[in-house]
């Protein structure tokens, strides 16, 4: 672990020059200059009043989390398959995220599960085929290309009344599927 590097990117996201934390921790501007170009080690104690300083502790500075996945494969997807469609949880596990994107591949003559009203908002993006969105009272043609965004406000569902499967991504905010 680069522990001068690590310091100095969170005095710096702490908005604090080398003047200001040597201030806050006691500690002399040269002194610390060489510990972020590690030329020098701090001794736990010293590392202590630095971290502190910067609103952390010891045991915050050398977690080292696990990173979050960015980057999702098909291997990765959970497949729900249903009579009349499929749905992709294209993103494992993101009820915890702010929004969930799925997968729906909808059958000929088919649609999908009807979405009773509810706080958030939903966006789709038609991959291939062409879908009706029932949207409370309307009705929406939306073809291969187009998107729909919508609130929650109203009962709403897709139908899929063409030869071919349609595919549609579909993301909502917060997580419903």
């Amino acid at each position: 672990m680069n522990i001068g590097g690590k310091i100095k990117r969170l005095r710096v996201a702490n908005q604090l020059t080398l003047e200001e934390l040597a201030n806050r921790s006691e500690l002399t501007k040269g002194f610390l200059s060489q510990v972020e170009r590690d030329l020098t080690s701090p001794s736990i104690a010293t590392l202590e009043d630095i971290l502190e300083a910067l609103g952390t502790s010891l045991s915050e500075f050398f977690n080292e989390s696990q990173d979050e996945q960015i980057v999702f494969t098909k291997d990765d997807y959970f497949i729900n398959e249903q009579d009349d469609y499929t749905i992709s949880y294209i993103v494992p596990n993101a009820q915890k995220n702010e929004m969930e994107p799925i997968l729906i591949e909808l059958k000929k003559g088919h649609s999908s599960m009807i979405m009773e009203p509810h706080a958030g908002e939903e966006f789709g993006y038609v991959v291939s085929g062409k879908i009706i969105l029932h949207y409370g009272q309307k009705e929406f043609v939306v073809k291969k290309g187009e998107t729909f965004y919508l609130s929650g406000k109203r009962t709403h569902y897709i139908e899929n009344l063409n030869d071919a499967v349609a595919k549609v991504i579909w993301v909502s905010t917060p997580p419903l599927f």
